[in-house]
């Protein structure tokens, strides 16, 4: 049984976490934190936890983190840099969901971000949480940069084809989100009068996940990506779908391209591959830990790729569960949701 904590346990990642990890045979939750609730119990604080939990959330500090093995940081942007080196000492595994360890080079965290880094020397170490490429350094990982929800609805569906160099490095992303991917701190742009019956893009051509997505295709294929990302916020609560245009370099057909996704994607429990003519939908990912993949070739060497994930389970906490389970040595699916919320 592997002893866990939570920091930031009552925003929507945090709480995602728990409704996951309450159902894992294999881990125990014995520490929450909040830096707004602390002393508050967590059945009190989240009446759906009447009855089924005595937690009770605590100050955020390292030295309450006794006994604990692996702690999930979900927190905002620059927070986590602050705790980690700490809990490293400790010899506590760490798994971010923030954006502080996700990059490797520190010039471009820092211009998207605004944030100056406090600990540079520890990007290099950080092992990027995508397990459907990195399952054999997250096995010794000691510290986690779990990935963004757009980057690994984008990374997935073209790691492949950059690989193996069958599409032009010049992409353009479109991306629609529910509006759980804010956060939960309350804004003007996301309050339900401003979100309900509309759909809008926002933070177009600056959006902070198009450098992450850059970064990692880059390093994947040794060349530079030209990327284009317009994020779309949804009235929804949950859920990614994504819709990726490409240009093919080489005269493939459908299944073609099909098998290229097999051959990696194939045995990955939580990648899912469409058949020719049915593509993702959200209702089919909502509450699982499933990325669903789907393709269209359309005239002679233009290729439209779409994903589906839920921005909460395989976008955020369900993906960070999954490096826990590889870096406890544990199978892959352990634990992790495969029912979804439909209908």
């Amino acid at each position: 049984m592997v002893r866990v904590g939570i920091m930031g346990a009552t925003g929507y990642t945090g709480l995602e976490l728990l409704r996951i990890l309450a159902r894992h045979p294999g881990v125990e939750v014995c520490w929450v934190g909040s830096e707004s609730f602390p002393g508050v119990d967590l059945e009190d604080y989240c009446l759906a936890w009447q009855g089924r939990s005595s937690l009770t959330l605590q100050k955020q500090e390292v030295d309450s983190l006794g006994g604990i093995e692996a702690v999930f940081l979900a927190l905002p942007s620059g927070v986590a840099m602050d705790y980690v080196p700490t809990l490293l000492q400790k010899g506590v595994r760490v798994i971010d969901l923030g954006a502080d360890f996700r990059f490797k080079n520190v010039e471009v965290f820092q211009k998207y971000y605004r944030l100056e880094h406090r600990v540079p020397h520890l990007l290099q170490e950080a092992v990027y949480g995508i397990p459907e490429i990195y399952r054999e350094r997250l096995k010794e990982a000691r510290l986690v940069a779990n990935p963004g929800c757009y980057p690994t609805s984008v990374i997935i569906p073209l790691y492949p084809f950059l690989k193996e160099g069958v599409i032009s490095p010049s992409i353009i992303v479109d991306s629609k989100s529910g509006v759980t991917g804010a956060g939960r701190k309350p804004t003007e742009d996301n309050q339900f009068c401003e979100v309900d019956e509309n759909f809008k893009a926002y933070k177009v051509g600056e959006h902070r996940h198009q450098p992450e997505m850059k970064e990692q295709l880059e390093l994947a294929t040794g060349e530079e990506v030209n990327l284009i990302f317009t994020p779309h916020l949804l009235p929804l609560k949950r859920g990614i779908l994504t819709t990726i245009y490409l240009t093919l370099k080489k005269d493939l057909e459908e299944e073609e391209l099909l098998s290229i996704w097999k051959d990696y994607w194939g045995g990955k429990p939580w990648v899912r591959i469409f058949p020719l003519h049915r593509f993702p939908e959200l209702r089919w990912v909502v509450g699982s830990n499933f990325i669903d993949l789907g393709l269209k070739k359309v005239g002679e060497n233009q290729l439209i790729v779409i994903s589906a994930l839920d921005n909460l389970v395989k976008g955020a906490a369900g993906q960070a569960v999954q490096n826990l389970n590889l870096m406890f040595g544990k199978e892959e699916k352990e634990g992790l949701p495969e029912d979804v919320l439909y209908p």
